[in-house]
C-alpha cells in the first residue's frame, strides 16, 4: 500500500508520536519523572521504531525504499507553500502557548513541590507541553523529514548565554534554532555546489560535536 497524501502521513506521525509520548509519561509516573528515566525511555522507543522502519524497508520496493531513505535525509526545500503555511500557523500557536506558560515552567524548574506550592498544576502543564511538542514535531518531520540536533543543541546554547529564565529562553531558542537551520541550509547548498546536500547532514555534523562539548562543559562546572 502506497500513501501519497502528506496529510495522512502527518496524522499517522502525530498518532505514533503521541503513543511514544504516552508511554514515556506512563513510565515516568511509575519510575519517577527524572530526566534520566525520560531519556532512557526515549532511547528505547527510538530503537523500537527504528527496528519497525527497517522491517518495512526490507519488504519495500526499490522506489519505496528510495523514498524512505530520501525522507530520512531531512531537507527544508521539499515543503510546498501550503505545507509551509500550515507549519507556520502551528509553530506560532505553539510558541504562544509556551510563552503564555513561561512562569509555570520557571516554577517547575525550581522543583515539582515548589511549583505545586505556587499553584501550578504540574501534571497538566507537563502533559499539555509534551502533547503540543509532539504535535508540532510530527507535522514538521512529516513534511520536512528528520532534521536532528537543532532542538537538542539550541536550548543548551541559549541557556549558557541568557540563563534559565523561560521568558527569554523560549524565544531565544526559537531564534537560535532558526539561525542554525538557515546557516546549515545555506552551507549545504554551497559546500558541494552545484549539488545540494540534505540539511540534516550539516546539522548532525555541527550539532553532535557541539552537544558533546556542552555535556563536557556541564560536567566540569
Amino acid at each position: 500500500i502506497t500513501i501519497n497524501n502528506p496529510y495522512v502521513t502527518t496524522i499517522s506521525a502525530f498518532i505514533f508520536c503521541m503513543i511514544a509520548t504516552a508511554i514515556i509519561l506512563m513510565i515516568s509516573r511509575i519510575r519517577g519523572a527524572s530526566p534520566e528515566v525520560m531519556v532512557l525511555t526515549g532511547v528505547a522507543l527510538s530503537s523500537l521504531f527504528t527496528a519497525g522502519t527497517m522491517f518495512l524497508q526490507f519488504f519495500a520496493s526499490d522506489t519505496q525504499l528510495a523514498a524512505v531513505v530520501f525522507w530520512t535525509f531531512g531537507d527544508v526545500s521539499r515543503a510546498s507553500w501550503s505545507e509551509l503555511g500550515l507549519m507556520t500557523v502551528l509553530v506560532i500557536i505553539s510558541c504562544i502557548y509556551f510563552l503564555f506558560n513561561r512562569w509555570n515552567y520557571n516554577a517547575i524548574d525550581a522543583g515539582n513541590e515548589t511549583a505545586k506550592g505556587l499553584g501550578v498544576n504540574v501534571e497538566r502543564v507537563r502533559l499539555f507541553g509534551m502533547t503540543i511538542s509532539a504535535m508540532i514535531t510530527a507535522v514538521l518531520v512529516a513534511f520536512l523529514g528528520v532534521i536532528g540536533f537543532v532542538g537538542l543543541v539550541c536550548p543548551h546554547m541559549v541557556r549558557r548565554i541568557i540563563g534559565d529564565d523561560q521568558r527569554y529562553l523560549i524565544p531565544g531558542s526559537c531564534v537560535m534554532g532558526g539561525v542554525l537551520l538557515l546557516a546549515s541550509d545555506t552551507v549545504a547548498r554551497l559546500i558541494v555546489a552545484p549539488y545540494v546536500l540534505p540539511v540534516a547532514v550539516l546539522t548532525a555534523f555541527m550539532g553532535a560535536p557541539v552537544f558533546i562539548y556542552l555535556i563536557i562543559r556541564g560536567y566540569k562546572r
